[in-house]
């Protein structure tokens, strides 16, 4: 059964729940923490070889020859595949583009980023296999290489595909509402400049993948930690070669993600093409530096300038955001990053209409992808940055200007100027939560004290959206010819009952560092009255026939709660109808409460309890309802709440991802003006997610988020040289926060129910990481106050730090000398 429509009586509220909303056990936790857990590098099938990768030298060179014979001469060595080999074995990877950008796990004729494979070697174990890697010989005719975003749009730029016009693969200018207008009757327009530089997951674990191939019926096994397994099987199939029907792909615990392990392409293809040449099974598990420099997935790296009409009171009419976005080397999920921006790029604030422009520009870099955030939170970045000079230009207190212009409770649900909708918030109220949080006016005598003493401490703010659930149309509605107008991401689960009453789920999404079978248990024991303790979780792979768009998004709490409340809907109401004939009363007059089933207001009534009426269903059909089937066991596939489709001129997106959360937040930092070094010394926030599913999961999801938004502020970033090698492409150059720079982080919730959703849950998965770098830049911007500096730029490293003080100072000095 599909249910396409979910309406909540108890979530206008958020209580009367027995387990939604409680911190109990986390199901996922003792075989992660006793090293029970199944990896990628645990899966040793019989005679498994080890996999591992030549690595191009170049960003950009053509392959002129390729001489593999002292690496096969290698004992030990079982194959050698070059980019030429490997494609007659397997095809190019699946890419979510209109435009004629192919790729392939293994370069074929030209490299294009630093990093890119051009060879693979398959031998007994990978010691043997990287000496391999070493005895190839490559020669290249190394070409211009294209680094620069801006110098890549020039049409007389070098073409990183010879496939194409020129390097801007993708250009969107798109309008929504009366922009001109209300651009002509506004009274200023703020308009700001931004530059977000390009982060990664930088998982502890790196992506991984086990293949074997049996000729004889043509058909592979594979081991990943892939999330798209039971979503995209057919596209992993496509590129290997073989029937969907034929291919089982079997999950593995992750450790990590944060988005970049989606569509696993890279690891896939070389394991799949060494497996399929050699009959045994083959692992490739990236090494740090090839998961750094080379991963499916690395985030964005965008040029803004952005314009807000505005009055002079403060009211915000018209936003108009033009992007530059440099998508490396690659164009796999086409503009589908954009979609997501689209999602909430007015944030929390009534604004009339929208200008959206972008250029998707290819560069010689490793390609872009889904990351944790997915282009959401650099317009966050650039938005709030708009609104912040709006209220500095207007002499209007920051969050003052925020409350002015805030979607009002009674407003949702709300349609944005582009079309997506929110479900629900109250902005308001999460803004002044936090500012009595984090006692602001404290800090401001603080900070008054503190700039006497020479010291500079600043008090940020940050009022952002999280959209959550997404919807696929988010993938392509940015095209007038979509490659793939899917409308769909659909989550499933399996429920069986036992005859003794023992309750097993199967799930079709893999444990991601997220918590799908905790989530899962609480709304299982919720529905039947029982502990979450008693229910067994399993997750199944891809033969089981389950639809499970899996975690991303900050979608898996809501989808998977809507699947399993609806299996466990199913069979809760079947054991109803058949403890109700037991006893001899209407169906209707029957409740279920802590596992016993008894007719309503009779509380003294014995009943029966969820294993008697169990057995009844397993063994005893002639006593049953006429026309009950024996057994109990229910597959429920839930479809999105809130959805609706583009229109065909695109001037309305659809709601594709409706059920938004919320968050203010107010870091407190401390900046040494000499050396550029910026110290954390507090964080508040306040997160609104609709009813909060588990305290304790929720609170990991933000204060983790915020900690990676540590690093998207101060330190994380891929940075290239003229030749465009990656130059921070170990953990000794590319930083990443520690406990040392994380500081204490006060975090409380307000509750705002879905209207929509199961119990009222929206998601969190992302919302300290889209959040959290904005506002630091907001903290840092106003404890240079005094330096006249403005922040548009992330990471804001002690390096860029210093130079944008010199800056403001050289201008005040000629400002002050009329020159």
């Amino acid at each position: 059964m599909t249910d396409t429509t979910t309406t909540d009586p108890a979530a206008a509220t958020g209580e009367g729940f027995r387990w939604i909303g409680k911190p109990v056990k986390r199901k996922e936790d003792p075989k992660l923490v006793t090293g029970r857990a199944t990896y990628v590098g645990d899966v040793n099938p019989p005679g498994m070889l080890h996999a591992a990768i030549l690595a191009s030298p170049h960003a950009h060179a053509r392959i002129v020859s390729i001489d593999t014979s002292r690496a096969k001469a290698l004992p030990g060595v079982v194959a050698v595949l070059t980019g030429a080999e490997a494609a007659e074995v397997v095809g190019p990877m699946t890419a979510f583009c209109a435009e004629p950008v192919p790729q392939h796990a293994i370069a074929v004729e030209k490299t294009r980023y630093w990093g890119e494979a051009v060879a693979a070697v398959a031998a007994v174990d990978r010691y043997v296999a990287e000496d391999a890697c070493r005895l190839i010989d490559v020669e290249y005719e190394v070409l211009d290489p294209l680094v620069d975003m801006v110098e890549a749009m020039d049409p007389a730029a070098v073409k990183v595909h010879d496939t194409l016009e020129g390097n801007v693969v993708f250009h969107a200018d798109k309008s929504y509402g009366e922009v001109d207008a209300d651009f002509a009757r506004a009274d200023r327009v703020i308009r700001t400049h931004a530059r977000w530089h390009r982060m990664g997951a930088q998982p502890i674990e790196t992506a991984g993948a086990v293949c074997s191939w049996d000729p004889f019926t043509a058909s592979m096994t594979i081991w990943s930690n892939s999330s798209f397994y039971n979503f995209l099987p057919w596209s992993f199939a496509s590129m290997l070669g073989i029937s969907t029907s034929r291919m089982r792909m079997i999950p593995c615990a992750v450790g990590g993600s944060f988005g970049s392990k989606h569509l696993l392409n890279k690891v896939i293809a070389i394991s799949g093409a060494l497996t399929k040449v050699t009959g045994k099974p083959v692992r490739y598990l990236e090494d740090r530096l090839e998961n750094i420099a080379a991963n499916d997935n690395v985030g964005c790296d965008r040029i803004y300038d952005g314009e807000l009409a505005i009055t002079d009171d403060g009211e915000f009419l018209s936003l108009k955001l033009h992007c530059i976005d440099d998508y490396g080397a690659y164009f796999q999920f086409g503009p589908g990053q954009h979609g997501c921006a689209l999602a909430q790029p007015v944030g929390p604030y009534r604004i009339n209409s929208l200008q959206y422009e972008v250029s998707a520009v290819l560069t010689n870099k490793v390609q872009q992808g889904f990351f944790r955030g997915a282009g959401a939170d650099h317009g966050n970045f650039i938005l709030e940055r708009l609104v912040d000079a709006a209220a500095d230009e207007l002499g209007i207190d920051r969050a003052e200007i925020r409350r002015r212009n805030f979607i009002q409770p009674d407003q949702f649900p709300y349609k944005i100027p582009s079309g997506n909708v929110y479900d629900s918030g109250d902005y308001e109220g999460v803004l002044d939560r936090a500012l009595t949080l984090a006692d602001v006016e404290y800090w401001r005598a603080e900070q008054k004290r503190l700039r006497a003493e020479g010291r500079y401490i600043g008090i940020g703010l940050a009022t952002c959206q999280e959209r959550t659930a997404y919807n696929a149309t988010e993938w392509w509605f940015l095209y007038d010819n979509p490659p793939l107008p899917a409308t769909s991401t659909p989550e499933s689960i399996k429920i069986d009952i036992d005859a003794f009453g023992g309750v097993r789920a199967e799930l079709g999404c893999p444990v991601w560092g997220n918590s799908p079978q905790t989530v899962a248990s609480q709304v299982i024991a919720e529905e039947f009255g029982i502990d979450p303790a008693d229910v067994s979780i399993e997750h199944n792979d891809s033969t089981s026939g389950a639809i499970s768009a899996g975690p991303g998004g900050s979608r898996l709490t809501v989808m998977l709660s809507g699947a399993a409340r609806g299996a466990a809907g199913q069979l809760r109401e079947k054991m109803i109808r058949i403890a109700a004939h037991a006893m001899e009363v209407s169906p209707e007059d029957v409740e279920l409460s802590d596992g016993v089933f008894r007719p309503r207001g009779v509380p003294t009534h014995t009943g029966l309890t969820f294993a008697d009426v169990a057995m009844k269903a397993h063994l005893f059909k002639q006593t049953n309802p006429e026309g009950e089937s024996s057994g109990l066991v229910a597959t429920y596939t839930y479809d999105h709440p809130l959805a609706s489709m583009p229109t065909e001129d695109r001037k309305d997106t659809g709601a594709f991802y409706p059920i938004v959360s919320h968050a203010c937040h107010i870091p407190i930092v401390e900046v040494d003006p000499e050396s550029g070094l910026v110290t954390m010394l507090k964080y508040y926030a306040v997160n609104d997610c609709g009813t909060v599913m588990h305290p304790k999961l929720v609170e990991g999801q933000v204060i983790g988020g915020i900690a990676q938004g540590i690093g998207a502020a101060l330190m994380e970033e891929y940075r290239y040289d003229e030749q465009g090698a990656l130059i921070s492409g170990s953990f000794r150059e590319y930083l990443m926060p520690s406990s040392h720079e994380v500081p204490e982080i006060v975090l409380e919730h307000q509750e705002t129910p879905s209207p929509v959703t199961p119990y009222g849950v929206k998601g969190a998965g992302e919302g300290g990481r889209l959040i959290a770098p904005t506002a630091i830049a907001a903290a840092v911007d106003d404890a240079l106050k005094p330096f006249g500096v403005w922040i548009d730029e992330l990471p804001m490293t002690p390096e860029r730090l210093v130079e944008v003080i010199a800056r403001a100072e050289d201008r005040a000095e000629d400002e002050e000398s009329g020159r």
